[in-house]
């Protein structure tokens, strides 16, 4: 597909490594975007910087989503940067708490609902009336966890189906705005390193194997599968889509 980018900003949650960092070297190096990039960790944005400070089509926000107030700020920024905004792509999240839900605590879930879904909430509350305004899209990193249980991943999974009922949502109620969840699939990035080297040990023995079989057999994506696509659907994605929960696979996204 045809990437229509002119003078297109992008702004990336969860930047700093993993799908995030995959979409952002896709906007910036290929699709030749302006790119706010947020994230938590510094050494990665700083890596980010140093590679592209010599386009002036990146600029990198240090914090975390769960401050609403940081959210405000990121639309701010990029407003005063570059006086518009064009899509955004949130694909922030945390795993933690792994646990069954008899063992946990309200209060954990609670901070994964801050980081996964208010969060998440608080950005696109702060920047859907420019997203309106350019006709633009949002892209949300979904999971298939979203509609299959895992146990000990209860936080997650419901934290990643309201999301998925906040994109429907959102294509009711803001036409304009194309609005997508994204299913990546099973991606080497850091939360599988996490599951095999930490979570396994409470997880349930079958769902453990297969995340450490689809590792040792080489069967994980590597986030430039899944990012390269999210990356051209927050450019061009189509009305047609908005409001679907769909695999970064899926026959309809097969021009991207």
């Amino acid at each position: 597909m045809d990437n229509d980018t002119t003078e297109k900003v992008i702004i990336v949650t969860g930047a700093s490594r993993g799908i995030g960092l995959a979409i952002t070297q896709y906007l910036l190096s290929e699709a030749q975007c302006h790119v706010v990039a947020v994230a938590r960790s510094e050494k990665p944005l700083q890596d980010l910087e140093r590679d592209h400070h010599q386009t002036g089509r990146l600029i990198t926000q240090r914090g975390d989503v769960a401050d609403m107030k940081f959210c405000g700020q990121i639309a701010d920024e990029t407003m005063s940067r570059w006086g518009r905004i064009d899509g955004l792509v949130v694909n922030h999240g945390v795993l933690d708490p792994v646990k069954r839900i008899s063992e946990s605590f309200v209060a954990e879930w609670k901070e994964a609902f801050d980081i996964n879904f208010f969060g998440s909430l608080a950005l696109i509350k702060a920047c859907l009336p420019f997203v309106k305004h350019s006709r633009g899209r949002i892209i949300i990193c979904s999971s298939g966890a979203a509609t299959k249980a895992y146990s000990t991943w209860g936080a997650y999974g419901a934290s990643k189906a309201v999301l998925n009922h906040l994109v429907q949502t959102l294509a009711v109620e803001e036409p304009e705005v194309c609005t997508i969840s994204v299913r990546p699939g099973i991606v080497n990035t850091m939360m599988q390193t996490s599951i095999r080297e930490t979570h396994r040990q409470r997880m349930d023995e079958a769902d453990a194997k297969k995340f450490v079989d689809l590792y040792e057999s080489g069967g994980l994506l590597q986030p430039e599968q899944p990012g390269r696509v999210m990356g051209r659907l927050v450019l061009n994605a189509t009305s047609d889509l908005s409001g679907k929960f769909i695999d970064w696979q899926a026959p309809e996204l097969k021009a991207f």
